[in-house]
């Protein structure tokens, strides 16, 4: 099969072109992309026509689909297919909105970490001839090559708390947020959970930062205080410049992004009549891990 992977030159993504991903690919073409997802982080195929079926069987070629605990926004059928969208229809949100969130990587509050979110644009919000609502991203194995050695060897082998609820209490403060808490039953569906901090890419065989702001609490084997410390010292290492690259959204892009290798965030510029309606499936890491998280010894060549 012919098609074209581009580096974007930057410390992350690259273009893909010459698929049409509204078909089955070939196990080696497949396995070339899952190896391109690793090494790139992000991944941007262009001028793809795609239903949320199509869509979905796309994703779930790459692991096992996750279904959100917001259940309010999901394809009708099609649960493993969300909305994000700030439009509305007779006065209730179409989907999710997901700009303003901050930095975080999804699926770092489940025992079942994220592989890769698939995401597919439909209506993208421009101002002046440019896209709004674009999508930024940080390099974690840059930040973690990154780090002072004496930050490597003092949290060699430690883990962090991460947790649903103190991103979704975040967003609830955003202004014009329509979320609700989290009901009890939701609370209990996604308890709070531990992972290293530094772990090993199970694709590129090298070390990442697997700490985020989003859902990142507490390292487990420090004092409070010194957690919070080096929590903020992390945060704010991971998100320099050098390690920053933004995709800029256009129509019928569908985006994906490697959850184990980078954090991102939604940038929030638009306005509520600029819309913007995207479909987004989140993949578990079901490829590389078991389900009590230790690694597979090899990956599946199929989903």
């Amino acid at each position: 099969m012919d098609f074209t992977i581009t580096p974007t030159g930057a410390t992350l993504g690259a273009r893909v072109e010459g698929l049409d991903l509204s078909k089955p690919l070939p196990d080696k073409t497949f396995q070339t992309l899952v190896q391109a997802l690793g090494r790139h982080g992000v991944l941007k195929y262009p001028k793809q026509n795609l239903s949320s079926q199509q869509l979905r069987d796309f994703a779930g070629r790459f692991g096992e689909l996750e279904i959100n605990v917001a259940n309010a926004y999901q394809e009708p059928g099609l649960p493993e297919v969300m909305i994000l969208s700030n439009m509305k229809q007779d006065d209730k949100p179409l989907g999710l909105a997901d700009a303003g969130q901050d930095w975080h990587t999804d699926m770092s509050y489940s025992n079942m970490i994220a592989f890769t979110n698939v995401l597919y644009g439909i209506t993208i919000p421009r101002r002046d001839g440019k896209s709004l609502g674009n999508t930024e991203f940080c390099n974690m194995h840059a930040a973690y090559e990154g780090l002072p050695a004496e930050w490597k060897e003092r949290l060699e082998g430690k883990t962090a708390t991460h947790d649903f609820n103190k991103f979704w209490e975040m967003m609830r403060r955003e202004r014009g947020s329509a979320r609700p808490p989290l009901t009890p039953e939701q609370r209990a569906a996604k308890p709070p959970v531990s992972h290293p901090l530094f772990m090993t890419h199970p694709i590129t065989g090298k070390r990442v930062l697997y700490a985020n702001p989003g859902y990142a609490i507490r390292i487990n084997e420090m004092s409070e205080a010194d957690s919070d410390a080096a929590l903020a010292f992390l945060f704010e290492h991971q998100t320099q410049p050098q390690y920053r690259f933004a995709n800029q959204w256009e129509e019928h892009d569908l985006l994906m992004w490697d959850n184990m290798g980078t954090i991102h965030n939604a940038v929030a510029d638009y306005l509520p009549h600029e819309h913007r309606f995207i479909k987004r499936c989140q993949v578990a890491a079901t490829r590389f891990f078991h389900a009590d998280g230790t690694p597979r010894e090899t990956a599946p060549a199929t989903a």
